[in-house]
């Protein structure tokens, strides 16, 4: 019985020593999507700070040794229990864009990581150590090697997890299945879906009952929570955000959903890095209209050179939606922006309505046809869908118009992209007064990152007075885009954190400027 007690005390010294650095490569192993693969070129390209965190624990547990030796006393726990209590209250204090979500996915990791660690203390114990002995290298064991531990992490909870993930996804099929008069709506691009989706369900909901995945639900998980935990018989219209990262997504879940529209809103370099190249991501986002019903509809944004160009084997009905393409079937004519919103007119055959809406930007107006095209399809008539438009509430963190501590902001933090993050500067350049952006830059790009940020710094002159930068590694495309296009550079400001930059507004800006936010970082890549 004492010598349990032992263990536990001697386990508790080295788990408050490891907890926060467990905590961190959990962190990002969630924010990499739980995919080794990404986790380990994330590791590659942050090395720094992965060893910059070994080494203040390689430093404490050096000078916990040197004071055994000098003093002859156990002085490691001590010195372990005390920084490791003081990274646990920082830790708390810490306030992240994406926190760690304890689902039961991580849950489950957590689990197996203490099964590993208390195997590998058995093992130390077993071998005759010390007790100062056993806690130096359990201690050392727990606070230098959690980022390697999440490999087998991974590969002991992968089969769990997809195991766990076919019987919900499963139970979700046989829900569907029972409802056989919805409408089922997919919608797909590199960027726009969340958007797209917003307005569809905005318009629809006017006449039909409505229910969207929320949020960026959509992946196979997201869709199969929001139709175990929301969909009801009384639905008439499903519409369903798809979203991919890597060839045979888009597939997996059209096999999944099995939706009747589809709604194809952009194809850009967005996920360079897991699809390989822009052929791929094209292939795989139209799988959208090639694997719809040979009665469905397929609704195309033909501003988009990749969607417009693809040779479609599928020989359904589909219909286009366009501002800049003359011969699209719904298009955007005589856009007009204030701080109100936006007004247009759409063209249709012969047909000219009048559109008014909350909402800012060629990208918003392009999400809002397609959303028309659907419910034209679904016979909804001109006046309902007039009305959902204008009514329609303002879509979180894209375009945004928002009042934060007097100032005026608009808030386009949701994953910029390098067509979304050009028309918000257009929609920028618009605006009366002193014309702010603040921005960490655009990620996941791949080989393409420091070409397409560097074009991004670019387009700012004409249409931005003053530039705040976030992060200084990560933004120095953006610097050298800036400086190549003539920008004036005493009116570029990088600051290491979002925090900083807020501040710096509130010292410098007047109520009467405008403020684009313009992409928000996960932890992971802000740096």
């Amino acid at each position: 019985m004492l010598k349990l007690v032992l263990m536990i005390l001697l386990l508790t010294i080295p788990a408050v020593g490891g907890a926060v650095p467990s905590i961190h490569a959990l962190h990002m192993f969630q924010q990499n999507r739980y995919e080794l693969k990404r986790y380990t070129a994330w590791l590659k390209e942050n090395s720094k700070l992965v060893l910059k965190e070994c080494q203040s624990a390689i430093v404490l547990l050096a000078i916990g040794v040197l004071c055994f030796m000098l003093f002859r006393i156990s002085i490691i726990a001590a010195l372990v229990i005390t920084a490791g209590l003081q990274s646990i209250y920082d830790e708390k204090h810490t306030a992240y864009i994406k926190p760690l979500v304890y689902t039961g996915r991580v849950k489950r990791q957590i689990a197996v990581l203490i099964a590993l660690y208390l195997l590998i203390a058995a093992l130390i114990f077993k071998s005759g150590q010390a007790a100062d002995s056993f806690v130096f290298w359990i201690s050392a064991i727990a606070m230098l090697s959690p980022w390697l531990l999440i490999y087998p992490i991974g590969l002991i909870t992968a089969p769990i997890e997809q195991a766990v993930q076919n019987w919900y996804i499963n139970d979700a099929k046989k829900i569907l299945k029972n409802h056989n008069d919805l409408v089922r709506i997919g919608i797909t691009g590199s960027y726009g879906k969340t958007s797209t989706k917003n307005v569809m369900q905005s318009i629809l909901s006017e006449q039909f009952n409505t229910l969207m995945t929320p949020a960026s639900y959509n992946t196979p998980m997201g869709i199969t929570r929001t139709i175990r935990e929301y969909l009801k018989p009384i639905h008439q219209v499903f519409v369903c955000e798809m979203g991919a990262d890597k060839a045979g997504d888009i597939t997996d879940l059209m096999n999944f959903v099995h939706p009747s529209i589809g709604v194809v809103t952009s194809i850009g370099p967005q996920h360079l890095a897991t699809f390989g190249s822009q052929e791929n991501i094209i292939k795989e986002k139209m799988q959208m209209i090639e694997l719809l019903p040979s009665n469905g509809l397929g609704i195309l944004n033909y501003d988009n050179d990749f969607i417009r160009t693809w040779k479609m084997q599928n020989p359904i009905n589909c219909v286009s939606y366009a501002i800049d393409y003359p011969q699209a079937d719904y298009r955007a004519a005589d856009i007009q922006y204030t701080r109100n919103g936006s007004s247009f007119t759409l063209i249709h055959n012969e047909e000219s309505i009048e559109f008014e809406t909350k909402l800012l930007g060629k990208l918003n107006i392009l999400n809002i046809l397609s959303a028309i095209a659907a419910a034209r399809y679904l016979n909804v008539p001109w006046q309902v869908i007039q009305r959902g438009v204008k009514q329609m509430k303002q879509v979180e963190h894209r375009l945004e118009q928002k009042m934060i501590n007097g100032y005026h902001f608009i808030d386009d933090a949701f994953n910029a992209n390098p067509s979304g993050a050009a028309m918000a500067l257009d929609v920028l350049s618009g605006m009366p007064s002193g014309r702010w952006i603040v921005t960490p830059g655009m990620i996941d790009l791949g080989s393409r990152q420091e070409e397409i940020n560097s074009t991004f710094g670019a387009q700012m002159k004409g249409k931005a007075d003053e530039v705040i930068l976030v992060g200084k590694t990560q933004t120095e495309p953006i610097c050298k885009g800036l400086r190549d296009s003539g920008f004036d550079m005493d009116h570029v400001h990088v600051m290491d954190t979002v925090r900083e930059a807020f501040a710096y507004i509130y010292a410098h800006a007047s109520a009467d400027d405008v403020i684009l936010l313009e992409n928000d970082l996960p932890d992971a890549f802000n740096h």
